[in-house]
């Protein structure tokens, strides 16, 4: 039996996004990029004295860390693609779900990282801008593409070739999601757009912002008519006025990580800045996310091989089982985000019909027409971003 702590007893609650906890974690996460910018472009060589030698062939054993709530578990008849894994693939999986926040899941391996020393994980998931921070740093491990036919076969084009990964040599997408506006319909009327969520009376009091800066930033940028993919000090500024104005005049409760779901359900919200799969796994139809008018932003979280990953061949038989389409259309019915395989969409047909439609999971073009990453920075300037951001949210 694989190992997952009780966090994973439960499809509904906390899901993958975790929050950026203020005071100790937030010096952390400035502590964080100060150290990653310290390291020069460079980072820590990948060179052999640096890379472990792969035990996978005397030890079929896989630690993976993830993020809460964002894989399938077992229940009665159902047997999770976790469980499946092993039994296919004869691998004793110890799972845990302790990528809370990228800034503090950084804080917990940045030494060991930094001193090629092991992190007692085999693989772990990051998203986008941190995934690429430790690329760049040298810390991750180049995948063995013969050793993982699925992923250069199935992923969707979308996510494929990203700047900081343009091959997929050291990357492979686990899951990708929208940042956008839910709204609790029992309460107020649609919110269409980020001015109405920052301005509009009825919701005085009563509005959360996240506290991951890309997020916030970039769906206000988007706001003033900015590009959050190419903006400019001045719009940033801009913007940062906007959200100070906001919550000086009091229209917004609180900044907080994926917790504002429970408050939108309790309705101590009425509305909020929310992550597509949140709003999905509450199973509420009181609850209601849309892209504002304005556009909507996009991630993905990338699974990745560490340079001191005991086990990476290991590592690389679960990316390559999770790009299977049977698997992730499996995996994708029970998280609710987007799949990043081709091919899983024929194969929900069979899996719950119902969903095959869904573009929170399986979007159109036109859908992924109205998104917005937010663009590549180095360390410095992210440091800096996140002190005039933390500034404003407290």
């Amino acid at each position: 039996m694989s190992e997952v702590s009780p966090e994973e007893s439960s499809k509904k609650g906390v899901s993958r996004r975790g929050v950026l906890i203020g005071g100790a974690a937030g010096v952390a996460g400035i502590a964080a990029f100060a150290f990653l910018s310290s390291r020069g472009s460079g980072g820590v060589s990948t060179t052999a004295d640096c890379i472990t030698t792969d035990m996978s062939a005397s030890e079929p054993t896989l630690a993976v860390s993830n993020w809460p709530e964002y894989i399938d578990v077992d229940d009665g008849d159902y047997v999770s693609t976790l469980t499946q894994f092993q039994e296919d693939s004869g691998l004793q999986v110890t799972y845990t779900p302790d990528v809370n926040d990228n800034l503090e899941f950084f804080a917990k391996v940045r030494n060991q990282l930094g001193a090629c020393q092991p992190t007692g994980r085999d693989l772990f998931v990051l998203t986008d801008w941190m995934a690429a921070r430790m690329v760049q740093a040298g810390w991750m491990q180049k995948l063995d593409k013969a050793n993982v036919p699925n992923l250069d076969k199935n992923l969707i084009s979308s996510l494929r070739g990203p700047t900081w990964d343009p091959n997929r040599d050291y990357s492979a997408p686990w899951q990708a999601g929208f940042t956008g506006i839910a709204y609790n319909r029992a309460l107020v009327p649609e919110v269409r757009t980020m001015d109405e969520l920052l301005t509009r009376a009825d919701l005085k009091g009563k509005v959360t912002l996240l506290t991951e800066m890309e997020d916030t930033m970039g769906l206000l940028m988007l706001s003033d008519g900015a590009d959050p993919e190419n903006f400019t000090d001045a719009q940033y500024s801009a913007a940062l006025d906007k959200l100070s104005k906001a919550r000086a005049e009091g229209q917004i409760r609180a900044f907080t990580g994926n917790e504002y779901i429970n408050d939108l359900a309790a309705g101590n919200i009425a509305a909020c800045v929310a992550w597509s799969g949140d709003v999905a796994a509450a199973d509420n139809e009181d609850l209601v996310f849309l892209p504002p008018e304005e556009g909507m932003m996009i991630w993905s979280d990338n699974m990745l091989v560490p340079v001191q990953g005991l086990h990476k061949a290991n590592a690389e038989k679960w990316i390559n089982n999770y790009y299977d389409p049977k698997v992730a259309a499996k995996l994708a019915a029970y998280v609710w985000y987007v799949c990043p395989v081709e091919g899983a969409r024929e194969e929900m047909e069979s899996i719950d019909p119902s969903l095959v439609d869904n573009p929170l999971i399986f979007p159109t073009a036109e859908y992924l027409s109205k998104t917005h990453g937010f663009k590549a920075i180095t360390d410095a300037e992210r440091a800096v971003l996140e002190k005039e951001y933390t500034s404003v949210i407290g």
